[in-house]
């Protein structure tokens, strides 16, 4: 059972006891990431539509700099105090949240807590740091940019919300990177790093008074506020853009919007997928990889924000097989439409994600994910009852309507990157 408290400040505070684990999970959860970001007024500029300077990527970049020293730590100490306990720590950033955590024993919880409260409390910003880490994320922006299944995935997300902060790349890019100041990470903290925009979730074995008790001293000061977002809904104009690249096969990308987090259609959007295109014996993989031999790599991914969502098509294929590819992957989305799915096959979908959920409920880490973003982003969490009754209500007729709805890839947006 997860318990709901609050730091005298307002910091919302999650905590899931197991007692028959040895290992605990705390993760600090901060309503900020790309979503919340001045965007670009084009792919490579750096200032918006209204011609303010854009601060694109500020989240990641505020994200590495928690770990380059504080008043007390060197971000060499940082890491040694972790390993020093047994634990692993680390963060990352997405479009609506950024989370910071650590998995260590149960008995070294409290230090957990030190080393994360004191990075969010107290880290430096040091200006030789600063422009170290600002080379470092440029080098792993090269580093997108030179993987052409990374990067496809920016810019397919990119067509399909064109226009919308769910568009926005967390990266950011070389200019916006380059052009990010000290004071620009510390107004952004002052904005978001806020009492009101942040749980902590711990799941594990642990003392509950006592963590409490070290909670309300590490984040009981941070600023109260109102961490506000503003998602405007912008319809999706199907998008299409090819990209140049010296590499020896194409990869394709094609992208409809999904459904958010609390659509009534989530679990059925869910399964769709994992029909389509979310494993070994999904449509897509059978038909395109196993019968015809086109694709090493052939998929299918759903994505849910608050507000919206998005479906993902990929396959890399060789040079003269883009059109044979797509032409298959239209009669998989077409073919799903027409003839549904039988029982058996929907069953299988269905134990396929109620498998994936009772795994990581198996998992501390993956425990305390699903709980803090749930809280921070949807103000609940979920009971496993109420998932296994999400995926079991799904029926062979709710499959169809959502087959319907992303039967015509005219409907998707396009990026293809490739040699020609």
């Amino acid at each position: 059972m997860i318990k709901k408290k609050q730091l005298g400040n307002g910091v919302t505070v999650l905590f899931e006891y197991l007692p028959y684990v040895q290992s605990a999970a705390i993760g600090v959860w901060v309503r900020a990431g790309a979503a919340d970001e001045t965007p670009c007024g084009e792919e490579a500029g750096s200032e918006g539509a209204d011609g303010a300077r854009s601060n694109a990527g500020v989240s990641h970049f505020i994200e590495h700099m928690m770990f380059k020293g504080t008043e007390k730590r060197t971000a060499k100490a940082i890491a040694e105090d972790i390993d020093r306990i047994g634990g692993s720590i680390n963060a990352f950033t997405g479009k609506e949240a950024t989370c910071y955590y650590v998995k260590t024993l149960s008995t070294h919880i409290d230090a957990s807590i030190d080393v994360l409260a004191d990075m969010l409390n107290n880290s430096l910003f040091d200006p030789e740091e600063t422009e170290k880490e600002r080379n470092v994320i440029l080098e792993e922006i090269k580093m997108i940019e030179d993987a052409p299944d990374d990067i496809g995935h920016d810019l397919i997300n990119e067509q399909v919300f064109f226009g919308s902060r769910l568009g926005h790349r967390v990266i950011g890019f070389p200019k916006t990177v380059s052009s990010i100041t000290r004071d620009d990470m510390l107004a952004y903290i002052a904005d978001r790093y806020i009492a009101s925009g942040i749980v902590v979730a711990l799941s594990g074995n642990f003392a509950e008074d006592e963590v409490m008790d070290r909670l309300e001293r590490g984040f009981g000061s941070l600023g109260v506020g109102v961490a506000e977002r503003t998602i405007p809904a912008v319809p999706h104009t199907p998008r299409s853009m090819r990209r140049k690249k010296d590499i020896e096969q194409t990869h394709i990308f094609l992208g409809a919007r999904g459904v958010s987090l609390t659509h009534d259609d989530y679990y059925r959007f869910l399964l769709y997928n994992s029909i389509l295109g979310g494993g070994m014996s999904s449509r897509l993989f059978q038909n395109i990889r196993e019968e015809q031999g086109l694709a090493y790599s052939v998929y299918s991914s759903a994505s849910s924000f608050v507000g919206d969502g998005l479906l993902t098509i990929y396959a890399g294929v060789g040079q003269d097989k883009e059109t044979a590819a797509i032409d298959a992957i239209r009669a998989e989305t077409e073919r799903l439409a027409e003839t549904g799915v039988d029982e058996e096959e929907l069953n299988k979908a269905k134990e396929q994600n109620k498998g994936h959920y009772i795994f990581g409920q198996e998992s501390v880490s993956s425990r305390m994910f699903a709980a803090g973003k749930n809280m921070l982003l949807l103000d609940r969490v979920y009971s496993a009852e109420e998932i296994m009754a999400g995926i079991d209500a799904v029926t062979r007729a709710d499959i169809a309507r959502i087959a319907e709805r992303y039967a015509d890839l005219a409907s998707y947006s396009r990026v293809i990157i490739s040699a020609s």
